[in-house]
């Protein structure tokens, strides 16, 4: 989609369709139909009058050659209660408006600009996560419902410096969640951990990141025995993936480790998972995708911090080769962990990436992951469940979650929740029980933090949708890509 700025007035402007929206009960006295011509609002106030237009939350009302204005259509959507309006929500309205014109063989649209800078980044991230459908593998898509331009409709005033940036800005913040759900979205036969690792080489060659792939032999030679024993159930070799940005003027500190659970498919091992449902197992990968997704960003945006990205990517695969319940593995760190679950395999691999992250120097880990199944049934599929030791950091993830309009929330680790995963013959054991799943799975990871800061972000809900909203398709979400980038941005500014 190619994102451009209109500078003639609103009333001159010709284009297919113009958008324009406006609040729940208020006509055409809000939101940026106020900028329309007064013949217009003149029009939507009659609308509102008889009850056609409400101004409802993703409310769409199309009007063809409407009075004051030389577009053939105004859209007008509906933006909910004007005391509940923020940039979250702009964001969802561009998507709408898109989704909603091409479902009508539209490939051109305005937006009627209304508001600061900040509004033009989101605006731009909404209409291209909007325009996104995951249809790669379909031989009829929907290509013919893409938008190839939108406008963005200044009313007369010039686009300045602080516009055009921002419009960089969101363009590349959505293209890279766009990167990650297509990642997600891949079938394992097409995303092994080669094939993964791969899509990171030619990312950051691309972009100019260093990448390391490291393969079984390295990965033993680093004494991964957590990793190792995961992936040895599977006929794919295992890839560590590492990324590193290193701005020459970043302060030596943070160095901020990024680490995603790459798992490109989980059976469950040895403790299979029920049939039903396991082809969603293509996305266990998604924290490592999330992960790539924001280098992809840093790597053009440039913030001033050091980032280091690892991702420990294989499938979990029952076989004559595979690891059982029972068997007692010793970590890349040392400890040593009892295997009660094959299916508990997620935090195994993020044990072993974590002391590697540590080795690497990094000062701060973040890890994402789709741990479990237990954070889905307490948050849904609309919160990502965030936890940690060190409550500065844990903060400064929520902060950078609301400003990015990701919604996520803290769950608590508590020492006592530590009793749930103790081993009678090892140092721990990989699952801590039914109650509390996500807490002691979280915690089971933050044990290889040591003293580092470390947040866990559990994404097991949040990575997809099974429902098509009104301004997003059904399918992989990309979500976290947005919070993680602002997170590191905020740290540059020294926040």
């Amino acid at each position: 989609m190619k994102i451009q700025f209109r500078q003639e007035p609103l009333a001159e402007l010709q284009t297919p369709a113009l958008v324009a929206y406006g609040f729940e009960g208020a006509g055409s006295s809000q939101g940026s139909v106020e900028r329309l011509p007064a013949a217009t609002r003149a029009l939507l106030q009659e609308l509102q009058t008889s009850g056609e237009l409400s101004g409802k939350a993703f409310e769409c009302t199309l009007l063809h050659r409407p009075a004051g204005l030389k577009v053939e259509r105004l859209l007008v959507v509906g933006a909910g209660k004007r005391d509940k309006f923020n940039l979250a929500q702009l964001r969802c309205l561009a998507g709408t408006a898109v989704r909603f014109l091409r479902a009508r063989s539209l490939h051109e649209l305005a937006w009627t600009l209304d508001g600061a800078a900040e509004d033009v980044e989101v605006l731009a991230e909404g209409a291209l996560l909007g325009d996104y459908d995951a249809d790669r593998y379909r031989t009829e898509r929907n290509g013919e419902r893409r938008i190839d331009t939108l406008w963005l409709a200044a009313g007369g005033a010039p686009a300045g410096e602080a516009a055009n940036a921002a419009l960089e800005c969101g363009r590349i913040l959505a293209e890279a969640q766009n990167f990650t759900r297509d990642l997600v979205n891949e079938p394992a036969n097409s995303m092994t951990p080669t094939l993964f690792a791969r899509q990171a080489q030619e990312m950051a060659g691309r972009l100019g990141l260093e990448c390391q792939v490291l393969g079984p032999e390295e990965i033993q030679a680093l004494k991964m025995g957590a990793f190792m024993a995961v992936a040895q159930g599977s006929e794919e070799p295992p890839r560590l993936i590492v990324l590193r940005y290193t701005p020459p003027d970043a302060p030596p500190a943070p160095v901020v480790g990024l680490v995603g659970k790459g798992i490109t498919f989980d059976t469950g091992g040895i403790s299979i998972k029920p049939s039903e449902n396991m082809h969603e197992m293509k996305t266990d990968m998604a924290g490592g995708a999330t992960m790539l997704g924001v280098m992809r960003v840093i790597a053009q945006l440039k913030p001033c911090v050091r980032v280091i990205a690892v991702v420990p990517a294989t499938e979990n695969m029952p076989s004559g080769k595979a690891y059982r319940p029972g068997d007692v593995i010793t970590s890349m760190s040392g400890k040593t962990i009892e295997i009660l679950n094959t299916d508990a395999e997620g935090r195994l691999v993020l044990a072993d990436a974590l002391a590697y992250a540590r080795q690497l120097g990094c000062t701060a880990l973040i890890d994402a992951a789709t741990l479990t199944g237990a954070v889905t049934i307490a948050l849904g599929n609309i919160t990502t469940g965030v936890f940690g030791w060190n409550k500065e950091w844990v903060n400064r993830v929520l902060e950078a979650a609301g400003q990015a309009g990701e919604k996520m929330w803290a769950l608590p680790v508590d020492e006592d929740y530590r009793e749930l995963y103790k081993s009678p013959i090892a140092d721990l054991a990989n699952t801590g029980g039914r109650y509390g799943g996500a807490i002691t799975a979280a915690m089971f990871v933050g044990e290889f933090a040591g003293d580092t800061p470390w947040v866990h972000l559990d994404i097991a809900g949040t990575r997809w949708s099974n429902e098509e909203k009104p301004y997003r398709a059904k399918g992989p979400t990309g979500h976290g890509v947005r919070t993680l980038v602002r997170l590191l941005q905020n740290l540059a500014a020294g926040k």
